[in-house]
């Protein structure tokens, strides 16, 4: 569809919902799976089964890592495990596409890294919220052309709903997703670092919590980070307090302020009335109006693709992946009062 050869991949861990995107957008590229593997019964499986019926499951990975025809593994593994299918894969001579967060330790980051500079292979974090939500595709087109001027701060808000029926016992143990800030928030230092054009940032304030969840010891629900670089700033505040009433996992934000105007994303909802989702608002010298966003593409996984061919890294610059990561682990590193 994209005048590349076919792409064929293996999914390796489908313990986080995540995974059913990962699969069905590379299917929709033009990919084909041909397997899939995970450890036990999580509550993912009969969602993934139902969804993809013509896939077929594998008793054990190394099938997958060895079968030539594969170029790429896509990973959303328990977080604490990601690292190891990386490397395994990588060391395979197979690309990798991981759930967020991709790592959650700076051990692992730092041996992703080596094994990625050793084999040449692409480790990619693939950051669905903005890597599957056109507003934010739209948003980065109007910043880039102007739009708004020169970008002085971003403010991302990621509340989610907890869904506790759905979650495995990892979800509740930081030791296995890392930390709230390592977890979701590394989605808003994503968005910073593409909006404000910055490759690196200080972090200001780290802060995480366990605010209402006394039973549940290892969990953080709530979190907050301020970072700056250069002229810029940004704020980050993510949840797990998203009430039953909101018609959607989460009322995700994010305000891009400019020199010469702003912009505001409701991603997933307007509480205001407007059906459906990508509400995208402007504001600039000569009016305030809401943009429509069903038209943007959303263009990471068919880059993928050609990363993958040409070897080349139009999806995410392999510093980028690594670079988020790293800030994720020091704002993690500074609210436990650890040296970050």
């Amino acid at each position: 569809m994209n005048g590349l050869p076919p792409l064929v991949f293996a999914a390796v861990g489908i313990d986080h919902r995540h995974s059913y995107d990962q699969v069905q957008s590379l299917l929709d590229v033009g990919g084909t799976c041909v397997g899939w593997w995970t450890e036990g019964t999580p509550k993912t499986l009969e969602g993934f089964v139902r969804r993809f019926p013509q896939i077929p499951r594998v008793d054990d990975r190394r099938r997958l890592l060895e079968d030539p025809r594969v170029q790429l593994v896509t990973c959303a593994a328990i977080p604490c495990d990601r690292a190891d299918h990386a490397i395994e894969a990588m060391r395979a001579g197979k690309d990798f596409m991981s759930d967020k967060p991709g790592v959650t330790t700076f051990g692992q980051l730092d041996a992703v890294r080596r094994v990625q500079q050793e084999t040449k292979r692409i480790w990619t974090v693939n950051f669905t919220e903005r890597f599957e939500v056109r507003a934010v595709t739209r948003a980065l087109d109007l910043v880039r052309n102007g739009a708004i001027g020169d970008v002085v701060q971003t403010v991302g808000l990621g509340p989610h709903r907890e869904n506790r029926a759905l979650r495995d016992p990892w979800f509740y143990d930081k030791s296995k997703y890392g930390g709230i800030l390592v977890d979701i928030a590394s989605h808003q230092i994503d968005q910073f670092l593409v909006f404000a054009g910055v490759t690196d940032a200080e972090i200001t304030l780290a802060r995480a919590q366990n605010v209402a969840h006394p039973d549940d010891p290892a969990y953080e629900d709530f979190g907050e980070i301020a970072l700056a670089s250069g002229k810029a700033s940004a704020y980050i505040r993510v949840d797990w307090f998203t009430p039953d009433g909101l018609p959607t996992w989460g009322d995700g934000r994010l305000f891009v302020y400019g020199t010469k105007g702003t912009i505001e994303l409701r991603k997933y909802v307007d509480p205001d009335g407007r059906a459906g989702k990508d509400h995208l608002f402007l504001i600039d010298g000569k009016e305030t109006r809401h943009v429509d966003c069903s038209d943007a593409g959303l263009p990471y996984y068919a880059n993928l693709h050609r990363d993958i061919v040409e070897r080349t890294e139009t999806a995410m610059p392999q510093a980028h992946a690594y670079k988020v990561c790293e800030l994720a682990l020091r704002a993690q590193a500074v609210a436990e009062g650890r040296a970050g």
